[in-house]
């Protein structure tokens, strides 16, 4: 029995009213009363006694109606209901235990037994309610500790998965980065080679303007005033191609940072164009849309002790959405309608204050819906088709950046207006309390 336990009494009898009000009252019950089946419903709504003692007979409708009522309801079919009632008719009885009461009491009755069939009822009520209580407790953490284990295994596939990606791309780097540099090393050896050769012929054609016949048909069937012009016109282009393979390895190694297991003091900018490299095949121009402009507004930005590894696979996540997010809604436009209204993700950094900076990602895409915003971040979910996503690089993403550098990840969105994510890192992790 609880302190605040109160009891509807419903009788349409004033002294019996009486009688069970002053019997109740004296064993520390507080005690409601109502003369009709319709006030007992209105008042157990509003009140909603922990248990409800019901008289059978009733002008109006009577106790069975007035219990079936009280069960039909949401508010109050928990309610414990004993029937009170002066017939013996045993089918009587069973039909009120067939609506939903769980005892009943024969008039006239016992104020004792009455009394012991109020309270045992009412401690039955409680224990059934703190049992369905801890079994839906027990049950949400069961629940929780399931997704954890799911979101555990996924993320630990998806770390294995990008260590094994990490040690692929470093040590294709590694591969290409030696003949690459004995290539990129030679050529200029190669171009100033090449420039006393053309000089000499020059000098050559100066002081023999005329060369024998053999000599000048040869010059005419190799054009060779155009293979000297176009010569070094290749030799500049070769020098261009074999830079952008640098610049791609070197992209490549600094995308994996396999070698940088703890966190260290690096530029972000630096880790930020690593990723765009990577992605620049999806952002150059298609023959069904124009290019995705990135458009960049750096702060000058101190080095920031981060684990590079996994703060470029965050930048990744969030980049790749933002560019499946533009060729979803290109798939709706004309090639015309998105050159009127290029695609763009802007990148902007900044420093917060002396303790952090933050890195914002905005795309000019179709924004995402209001009733899913709050979910972008749960493991598994996913808008995208199946077999198009996981539904774990957001999540992922937010680990990283919440738990791994004590930061915060944030993104706000507008239908028809884009999406922006903001990540704000500590500069120094050394400072952040574990």
């Amino acid at each position: 029995m609880n302190d605040s336990d109160l009891i509807l009494v419903v009788d349409d009898t004033p002294a019996n009213l009486e009688v069970l009000s002053e019997a109740l009252n004296d064993v520390g019950f507080e005690v409601a009363i109502a003369t009709d089946g319709e006030l007992a419903i209105s008042q157990a709504q509003l009140s909603c006694p922990s248990l409800i003692l019901l008289d059978v007979m009733m002008p109006g409708i009577d106790g069975f109606e007035t219990c079936r009522r009280l069960k039909a309801s949401h508010i109050t079919q928990d309610i414990p209901v004993i029937f009170m009632t002066a017939l013996a008719d045993s089918t009587d009885k069973v039909r009120g235990l067939n609506l939903g009461a769980v005892d009943y009491v024969t008039k006239p009755f016992q104020e004792a037994e009455l009394i012991a069939r109020v309270k045992t009822q009412l401690k039955l009520h409680h224990l059934t309610q703190n049992l369905e209580q801890q079994v839906a407790e027990r049950t949400a953490e069961l629940t929780q500790a399931l997704q954890q284990v799911q979101q555990s295994q996924i993320q630990l596939l998806q770390s294995e998965k990008m260590a094994a990606l990490g040690e692929l791309v470093a040590g294709v780097a590694h591969e290409i980065n030696n003949p690459v540099n004995f290539i990129y090393g030679n050529l200029d050896h190669f171009e100033e080679y090449m420039q006393i050769l053309l000089d000499f012929l020059q000098l050559y054609q100066k002081y023999y303007p005329n060369p024998v016949y053999e000599i000048q048909k040869q010059a005419e069937d190799v054009d060779l005033e155009f293979v000297q012009s176009d010569a070094v016109k290749m030799l500049a282009s070769m020098k261009i191609g074999t830079e952008r393979i640098c610049q791609i390895v070197l992209s490549l190694r600094n995308f994996s940072r396999m070698d940088e297991a703890e966190f260290k003091a690096v530029d972000i900018h630096e880790g930020i164009e690593s990723t765009l490299m990577i992605l620049q095949h999806r952002l150059q121009a298609k023959p069904q849309y124009p290019e995705i402009q990135i458009i960049r507004d750096y702060d000058k930005l101190p080095l920031v002790e981060c684990y590079p590894g996994p703060l470029n696979q965050a930048f990744m996540n969030i980049l790749a959405n933002a560019i499946d997010a533009l060729e979803e809604a290109n798939n709706k436009l004309t090639y015309q309608q998105i050159k009127d209204n290029p695609n763009h993700i802007t990148i902007r950094t900044s420093i917060i204050n002396a303790q952090s900076i933050q890195i914002a990602i905005a795309d000019n895409g179709p924004g995402i819906p209001e009733h899913i915003q709050d979910r972008i971040f749960d493991p598994f979910f996913t808008t995208k088709p199946v077999g198009k996503g996981t539904g774990m690089g957001m999540s992922i993403s937010y680990q990283i950046i919440t738990e791994k550098h004590q930061g915060q990840l944030k993104c706000s969105s507008k239908p028809g207006q884009g999406t922006e994510f903001v990540i704000q890192i500590p500069i120094y992790q050394s400072m952040v309390q574990f």
